[in-house]
């Protein structure tokens, strides 16, 4: 394991973000944006299949043209309230990072599409220090978009993280082991 070299009051970031063309949504009053090049398509909400045993974030997963696709709540991942669903409420099919198993569909419930909006170096800030341990490690950067701040965030690192979670769920204590 590695020994954590933070120091305090710093924050654990994410790779910083890259100048380019991001997909902005919103999540509650708050905008993020990920890189376009991650976005498959976006599609109204579908029926969910409900998956024991998952995080709470993790709604299940749905069948996209025979494809079966984890479905994760940025609100309850990010611990935002969550409002009533909505016509304007969608979902992102993104193509993440898996590791050995090369990309894969992962797809993601925003409250709204706004814009596909390029970015330029000089937009984009890094993450701020925001004292303490706060857990910033998902977010690549802030966007500025006018008088507007955009989170930037990563979905592979977020996703990652996610698998391990639903890993380390307890199985049923009446199996035996091996």
């Amino acid at each position: 394991m590695k020994p954590n070299t933070q120091q305090p009051g710093t924050v654990t970031s994410a790779a910083a973000a890259q100048p380019g063309k991001y997909l902005t949504f919103t999540l509650g009053d708050e905008s993020y944006g990920i890189p376009v090049l991650k976005v498959r398509e976006i599609i109204r909400l579908c029926p969910v299949t409900a998956v024991a045993n998952m995080p709470a974030h993790v709604k299940g997963v749905i069948n996209l043209r025979g494809k079966v696709i984890p479905l994760v709540d940025l609100r309850v991942r990010f611990g935002l309230p969550v409002g009533s669903d909505d016509d304007r409420n969608c979902i992102v099919v993104t193509q993440i990072a898996s590791g050995t198993s090369g990309p894969r569909l992962y797809g993601i419930v925003v409250d709204g599409v706004e814009e596909v909006a390029n970015f330029t170096a000089e937009a984009i800030e890094p993450t701020p220090d925001f004292g303490g341990a706060i857990d910033a490690h998902f977010i690549t950067g802030m966007a500025k978009a006018g008088t507007a701040v955009k989170t930037l965030i990563d979905l592979d690192k977020i996703a990652t993280e996610d698998a391990p979670a639903a890993a380390r769920e307890p199985k049923d204590a009446g199996t035996p082991a091996g």
